[in-house]
């Protein structure tokens, strides 16, 4: 019985072992489901009616439903993500869905590259922009989240997405968009 015992406790610290690896595995990034999303901060716009200058879109959107998505590095995956956020926010004009994408990192070449990006991908809706590399401090987006999508509407985040370097997969961003209906307003 004695050994029977030691077994299943070494078992069972076995399982809580292994599940805190897994769960040490998820990335956590951004204001997270049911926080309020923290506030006004002002990257550089790279696309979009304000180009060229420090604008703060959290401000523009106001309570409006919004995809806002943090990234450090541009990566296909992302570029598929942000074309169908963009595509989506055109579609969704009407019920005054707004995107935007913070790259974190530094200006320079980064601002070129999403000039071109935007040109070559037809990204219309969807406002590229250049923060600080580590984002602002009260989203506390982590470095080790090469991507972090927050849905919100009303300042208040409905949905939240983080993925390491290369975990962003056709599924996630078909789940993402899927969400969007999270923020919508009901028909």
């Amino acid at each position: 019985m004695k050994k029977y015992a030691i077994a299943v406790g070494a078992l069972l610290g076995l399982a809580l072992l292994l599940g805190g690896l897994v769960a040490a595995d998820k990335v956590k990034s951004g204001p997270q489901v049911g926080d309020e999303v923290p506030g006004p901060f002002h990257p550089l716009n790279v696309t979009g009616p304000n180009a060229g200058e420090k604008l703060c879109l959290y401000c523009k959107n106001g309570s409006n439903p919004v995809a806002m998505i943090f990234a450090h590095e541009v990566s296909t995956p992302l570029i598929q993500l942000i074309k169908k956020i963009d595509a989506a926010t055109a579609k969704h004009e009407d019920e005054k869905l707004g995107s935007f994408v913070v790259f974190l990192g530094d200006t320079g070449d980064l601002e070129k590259k999403l000039k071109e990006v935007a040109d070559k991908e037809n990204i219309k809706h969807t406002i590229l922009s250049v923060d600080n590399p580590a984002g602002p401090q009260a989203y506390k987006v982590a470095k080790n989240a090469d991507v972090t999508v927050v849905l919100y509407t009303d300042h208040k985040v409905k949905a939240n997405y983080a993925f390491a370097k290369g975990e962003l997969k056709d599924k996630d961003i078909n789940t993402i968009v899927a969400s969007l209906s999270k923020i919508l307003p009901k028909s």
